[in-house]
């Protein structure tokens, strides 16, 4: 095995362009209780594109490696583990080192089992999206059976999560996206009615639609800088609740809509989940990706060397369809 690897480093916060490919980064040394993973895909989520901004909460320290998704095949096994052995297949929802790598080190309460039945590909779309889709429906949006869920921005990573994840437990789901591929996307996940969030009206038809138009019940939001004001008015009185998973900016909401309802709004981040959290959403996710009701839906794949053009086409495309993948 050789003593080095291509990584993609970041040595200075900025734009896209600060994502440089070196060829000689020496592959992470394991801990004793961490493993080594050969990574085959990387996934790319917004959040990475703050964090290389430099505007996120918590940032690195200089250089890094961006990523948490992965999935692949484990190289080493540190001493104190018993988790894993080498040769098995995984994917990860956090990692030590970054994934925009060949390699990467990780500790085993964030790495779990790939199916058989799931490629490396859709295997690196599982861990944030998917995981972040189940804590913020189920954790902490407190969905239940035949309530009503508007997913705000459905056709990315997480909103296609959502979808799948909501409908197996049995909501009703309402998704959003803006274009056509979007659009058919969600229709093809499962979801019982689909909107165009670009098109004028479309809040008054998706309340005209709901359960006997009493209103939504649960609202997992994409973008809150754009919508959050326009989504307290279309709640469920007294049990309608907003989750914030994605925002770009700020916005100005008017109280009265959360006082007159007694509706409530909760931001979460996937940081912020405990190892228990994390492994009661992977029980969830190896029963569902092994019968079959829940697959990642994957978008556009590049190589390692492009992912400066991914994270300008996550930000920048409108109607992003499924997860953007490094193929690795």
């Amino acid at each position: 095995m050789a003593s080095t690897m291509r990584a993609i480093l970041v040595k200075a916060f900025g734009d896209a362009s600060v994502l440089k490919l070196a060829k000689d980064v020496p592959i992470p040394e394991i801990k004793p209780q961490e493993v080594l993973i050969r990574i085959h895909a990387s996934g790319v989520n917004p959040v990475e594109t703050y964090i290389r901004s430099g505007v996120y909460t918590r940032l690195p320290k200089l250089p890094y490696t961006p990523g948490g998704d992965c999935s692949g095949v484990i190289e080493r096994v540190g001493d104190e583990v018993t988790k894993f052995k080498i040769g098995d297949r995984v994917f990860t929802v956090k990692t030590v080192t970054g994934t925009y790598s060949e390699y990467c080190a990780a500790h085993p309460d964030h790495v779990f089992p790939l199916p058989s039945n799931i490629s490396f590909e859709e295997g690196s779309a599982l861990g944030t999206p998917y995981f972040t889709a189940y804590r913020a429906l189920f954790i902490k949006g407190h969905a239940k059976p035949n309530e009503t869920v508007l997913i705000h921005g459905a056709s990315g990573g997480v909103g296609i999560a959502a979808v799948q994840l909501a409908k197996s437990l049995g909501l009703r789901v309402i998704g959003t996206a803006s274009t056509e591929q979007g659009l058919q996307a969600v229709h093809d996940q499962g979801a019982d009615l689909v909107f165009n969030h670009k098109q004028e009206g479309y809040l008054k038809d998706i309340s005209t639609t709901s359960v006997n138009g009493g209103g939504v019940d649960l609202i997992i939001e994409m973008l809150a800088n754009v919508n959050l004001n326009n989504d307290l008015q279309i709640l469920t009185p007294k049990v309608g609740r907003i989750v914030v998973v994605g925002n770009r900016g700020a916005i100005e909401i008017n109280p009265r809509f959360l006082m007159t309802n007694e509706t409530s709004i909760c931001g979460i981040t996937l940081s912020s989940s405990s190892d228990e959290e994390f492994q009661m959403t992977n029980a969830y996710l190896q029963n569902g990706l092994k019968h079959g009701y829940l697959k990642p839906l994957l978008g556009k794949i590049y190589p390692l060397e492009a992912a400066a053009e991914a994270h300008t086409d996550i930000m920048s495309s409108t109607g992003t369809c499924g997860r953007l993948t490094l193929q690795i």
